[in-house]
């Protein structure tokens, strides 16, 4: 009779979320896939349904490469980066300070340390995006021309050089992220049992070897959730580009992602059936990375 009950009760307890989650998630989702084949420029109620010709429209529009390859890039540096810095820094936190009365300890610190590297998660990212405005400020006002200027450099105009605006966005990026990742990895390694590195220590490792041949493969699954989560903020860093490049994706698009050309299409040449061409391009782009990267990355678990 329990048994026979208790699925009432589960329906019971999950229809109010499932039917949150289908109205506002899955719902949108259906109609942007819709709406991705027809004409729809936001006003009439009736668009004209015209099959595939935005995703044909899709594959000749050089704005659209231009941001995919722009994602390659935010693909490529951002986890590496941020995963490298994090990692590093968790470390140090953990097992940095060395062995002190038969115990391994962060180093001197590492709490207060702790709470500085998350403080970039507390900050809303437009909060973010307005910052750094400052600190890139073409002239000595901003804080890097600023340094600058006391060595006697002249000031280089960040956001408006296509060719370091990118990787300018990027480190905006980086810095935001690191907290969180010190965070999860900081968590990883606190689930290590202290004797391994302890092990590690009576054996003559040092600092280097406990860091690559006891932290890096035990954190492996812990690494994959972090790459799968950079990957998939490589292909968003709308709301950054937005507030800090200049002509929304400039100059002259060396700063455009996808996000920002689906706002544009949509918000500013009211052609919103492509602006949801390119979301559904977007959606699958984001799905296939998460899949194969959980795929080639599976393997058998540690078993410590």
């Amino acid at each position: 009779m329990m048994r026979h009950g208790r699925y009432p009760f589960i329906v019971g307890f999950l229809i109010v979320p499932v039917t949150i989650y289908v109205t506002f998630v899955i719902a949108p989702y259906l109609q942007a896939f819709y709406l991705a084949m027809t004409n729809w420029r936001g006003v009439s109620a009736n668009p004209k349904f015209i099959g595939l010709d935005n995703f044909q429209r899709l594959l000749q529009d050089d704005i659209f490469w231009k941001a995919i390859r722009h994602h390659g890039v935010l693909l490529l540096v951002l986890p590496l980066v941020a995963i490298a810095i994090a990692l590093v820094f968790a470390f140090l936190l953990n097992v940095g300070g060395g062995s002190r009365g038969g115990t391994l300890r962060g180093v001197w610190g590492s709490n207060f340390y702790r709470i500085v590297f998350f403080f970039p998660q507390v900050l809303a990212v437009v909060i973010i995006g307005v910052i750094f405005r400052r600190v890139y400020a073409p002239d000595e006002s901003g804080l890097l021309n600023g340094l600058l200027g006391v060595f006697g450099i002249d000031p280089i105009p960040i956001m408006a050089d296509r060719n370091i605006a990118l990787f300018a966005i990027i480190a905006v990026l980086v810095w935001q992220a690191v907290g969180f990742y010190v965070v999860l990895f900081s968590a990883g390694m606190a689930s290590v049992p202290k004797d391994i590195y302890e092990a590690a220590v009576l054996d003559g490792a040092g600092r280097a070897s406990m860091f690559f041949r006891v932290t890096l493969p035990l954190l492996r699954d812990t690494l994959q959730v972090a790459w799968v989560y950079l990957g998939i903020a490589a292909f968003d860093a709308f709301a950054i580009v937005q507030v800090l490049s200049i002509e929304q994706g400039g100059p002259d698009g060396a700063t455009t992602v996808l996000g920002m050309e689906i706002y544009r299409n949509a918000f500013s040449y009211s052609q919103m059936g492509y602006a949801s061409a390119m979301g559904v391009a977007l959606f699958f782009v984001t799905i296939t990375f998460a899949a194969l990267t959980l795929r080639v990355s599976r393997r058998e678990t540690i078993e410590l």
